[in-house]
């Protein structure tokens, strides 16, 4: 199961705003320029975030938008839903009560799809902005070194010896 460009952008965009934000406005130009996401899809993006009431839209001077909720109660599978991004994995309509073969019956395998898709939005569900911005998130991107943020200090006792 692969996430399309729009769920992830859209998470992409929102953890930024919400990172950068402290109270203020920030535009969608300087959000597209940090994330490398096109502006004129971002634009698309957050029309479809206003609408489902994750951001509000500041204009004039100064203007740009601000998340509508704090950042410890914007769960990522609102994000995901606000964009129309489906989280399933079977190839059936949700609901359906047919599956999708040609005779209308469900293939074998298509529990499992279905609870697969279940997890996964239980565990979005489970991930708030707030999670993401202080990395509350399992995986190994504190293992890279990425060259916009300094590598942190090395506390041990061996480092100010050298």
């Amino acid at each position: 199961m692969k996430l399309s460009t729009k769920g992830r952008y859209a998470v992409m965009a929102m953890v930024d705003l919400a990172s950068t934000s402290k109270g203020n406005p920030v535009a969608l130009a300087d959000i597209a320029e940090r994330q490398e996401i096109s502006l004129s899809y971002l634009e698309q993006l957050f029309a479809k975030l206003r609408r489902g009431g994750l951001v509000r839209s500041v204009r004039g001077p100064g203007g740009g938008y601000l998340l509508a909720h704090a950042v410890d109660q914007t769960r990522v599978s609102d994000i995901i839903v606000a964009v129309d991004e489906p989280i399933r994995a079977t190839r059936c309509a949700p609901g359906s009560p047919t599956g999708c073969r040609v005779n209308k019956s469900r293939c074998l395998t298509h529990d499992l799809w279905e609870e697969l898709g279940n997890q996964i939005h239980l565990y979005l569900s489970s991930v708030t902005l707030a999670d993401v911005c202080a990395r509350r998130v399992l995986g190994t991107s504190h293992v890279i070194d990425h060259p916009t943020e300094p590598a942190p200090a090395d506390p041990s006792p061996m480092a100010a010896a050298e």
